[in-house]
C-alpha cells in the first residue's frame, strides 16, 4: 500500500501549498495597505465637499430660493452626512505581517489528519488490497486456488465489513466443496448489502442443492421472498424448473425455464436452460423447440461495391462481412469471409456464423453490419482497406424477399 500513500501525499502537497501561499505575500500586502492608509485623503475630500455644499446652501438662502426653515433642515442633513462619512474613517492599526503564522501549521496538520481519516472511513483501501492479492497470486508460479482462499480468509478477519471480501469468498467456498462456509459467506454478504433478490436467489439455490434438490421449508421461504421482490428473477426460476423436472412435471419445468431464459444475460446459462427445455419437451412427447439458427433468426445481407472503388482492389482480396452488437461491447456476433470476385453477393448472418457461443446474433434484436475489404486478408483493419456499414439492422426471422443492402464505398484511414 506504500504507493497509495505516496500518491495521497502527492495530492495533499498542492492543498498544503495553497494554505502557505497567502503567507508568502503577507509582508508585501501589509506594506501596500500601510502606504494606502498613510496617503488616504478621503477625510479631507469629505470636508471639502461639505464646505462647497454649505456655501451653495447659504447662497440659495441669500437669493431667497429657500427660507430659514429649509436652510436649517438642509444644513442638518449635510452635517449628519459628514458625520456618517467621517465616522468610518477611524482605522485599527495593521497587524504585523508575521501574525497568524503559528496557525498555518496547525491547519495543515488538521487537513492531513482529516483527509487521512476520511479516506480510511470512505476510501477503497480494502478493495485495493484485494486487487493486490489477486495480482500477487496470479503472478506467483506457485500460486493456487487454496493459497488465494487462505489469503482471502485472512482479509475477512481484517475487513469483516467489506462486501467484496465475502462476494469473493462465496464462490471460492462453493467451488472447493465447502457449502456450509459458502452459505455463511453469502449470509454475511446479505447482512451487509441487504436482502436483495440476486443474493437471496443464490442463497436459495445453494441451499436447494445442499438439500439434494428438495424444496425444504427454508428454501421455499427464500424462493417466496425473492419472487415477491422480483417475480422474474432467473436463478430462482431456474431452480423451480429443476425441481419440477425432477418430479416429472415437465410442463411446469418448461414454463419456468422459458421465463428464466427471457431474463438471463449469461449466454452459456441460457443455452443450458434451452437444452433442458428440449429434453423436457422430448419427455412430454412434444417436438423440441429448434435453436435460434434452425428457426432462421439472423440477417440477410446483400453486399456490393461502389463502382468508383472497383479498380482499387484485386479480385482475390478478402471480404469480411460482420455483424456486431450496437453498443460494441461483445465480440463479433457473426462473420463470413468471401472474395471481391464474389461481389455482388447475398449472405445470411445467423448463429452458424458465430465466432463464439458467448456472442451470437440471436442474442440481440438489432445489429450493426460492417463489410471490409482487405488485400492482406488480416482480421485487423489496415489503412487503405475499403469498407461500408449499416448502423442498425433488425435481427429476426430471415426472409427470402428482404435483405439489408451494404455498399462498400469508403476507404479506411
Amino acid at each position: 500500500m506504500t504507493p497509495l500513500w505516496i500518491a495521497i501525499a502527492l495530492l495533499l502537497l498542492p492543498a498544503l501549498w495553497l494554505l502557505v501561499a497567502p503567507m508568502r505575500g503577507a509582508r508585501v500586502l501589509r506594506d501596500q495597505l500601510d502606504h494606502f492608509e498613510a496617503n488616504d485623503t478621503s477625510a479631507e475630500q469629505n470636508v471639502a465637499i461639505f464646505q462647497r455644499r454649505m456655501a451653495s446652501l447659504e447662497a440659495a438662502r441669500e437669493r431667497g430660493d429657500i427660507d430659514d426653515a429649509r436652510f436649517n433642515e438642509d444644513r442638518l442633513e449635510l452635517e449628519r452626512s459628514l458625520l456618517e462619512d467621517t465616522a468610518t474613517q477611524a482605522k485599527r492599526p495593521l497587524k504585523a505581517a508575521s501574525a497568524g503564522r503559528l496557525v498555518v501549521p496547525l491547519v495543515m496538520v488538521a487537513v492531513v489528519g482529516a483527509s487521512t481519516f476520511w479516506y480510511q472511513q470512505n476510501g477503497a483501501e480494502g478493495d485495493l488490497t484485494l486487487y493486490a492479492i489477486q495480482e500477487e497470486i496470479r503472478n506467483d508460479p506457485e500460486g493456487s486456488l487454496m493459497m488465494f482462499l487462505e489469503r482471502m480468509e485472512a482479509e475477512a478477519e481484517r475487513q469483516p465489513n467489506n462486501p467484496n471480501v465475502w462476494s469473493s469468498l462465496f464462490p471460492l467456498y462453493r467451488d472447493t466443496g465447502q457449502p456450509d462456509k459458502a452459505v455463511d459467506a453469502l449470509e454475511r454478504l446479505i447482512a451487509i448489502e441487504g436482502r436483495i433478490p440476486p443474493l437471496l436467489a443464490q442463497l436459495a439455490q445453494l441451499r436447494f442443492f445442499m438439500a439434494e434438490r428438495e424444496l425444504t421449508p427454508e428454501v421455499q421461504a427464500l424462493v417466496d421472498e425473492t419472487l415477491e421482490l422480483d417475480p422474474r428473477q432467473p436463478t430462482v426460476l431456474g431452480l423451480l424448473g429443476i425441481h419440477a423436472f425432477d418430479n416429472g412435471d415437465y410442463e411446469t419445468a418448461v414454463d419456468r425455464w422459458r421465463r428464466a431464459v427471457a431474463n438471463i444475460s449469461d449466454p452459456e446459462t441460457a443455452a443450458s436452460l434451452r437444452d433442458g427445455i428440449r429434453v423436457a419437451q422430448e419427455r412430454m412427447g412434444v417436438a423440441p423447440e429448434p435453436s435460434a439458427a434452425a428457426q432462421g433468426q439472423g440477417v440477410r445481407v446483400h453486399v456490393s461495391m461502389d463502382e468508383a472503388l472497383v479498380d482499387n482492389v484485386s479480385d482475390d482480396a478478402t471480404v469480411f462481412i460482420t455483424a456486431r452488437d450496437i453498443d460494441g461491447e461483445l465480440p463479433p456476433l457473426a462473420v463470413i469471409r468471401a472474395q471481391v470476385a464474389d461481389l455482388p453477393m447475398t449472405v445470411v448472418l445467423d448463429d452458424t456464423a458465430a465466432m463464439s457461443p458467448q456472442a451470437q446474433i440471436s442474442q440481440v434484436r438489432e445489429a450493426r453490419l460492417v463489410v471490409r475489404v482487405s488485400e492482406s486478408g488480416q482480421a485487423t483493419p489496415q489503412p487503405g482497406d475499403l469498407f461500408g456499414d449499416l448502423e442498425s439492422v433488425s435481427v429476426g426471422a430471415i426472409s427470402e424477399d428482404d435483405a439489408a443492402n451494404v455498399v462498400i464505398n469508403r476507404v479506411f484511414e
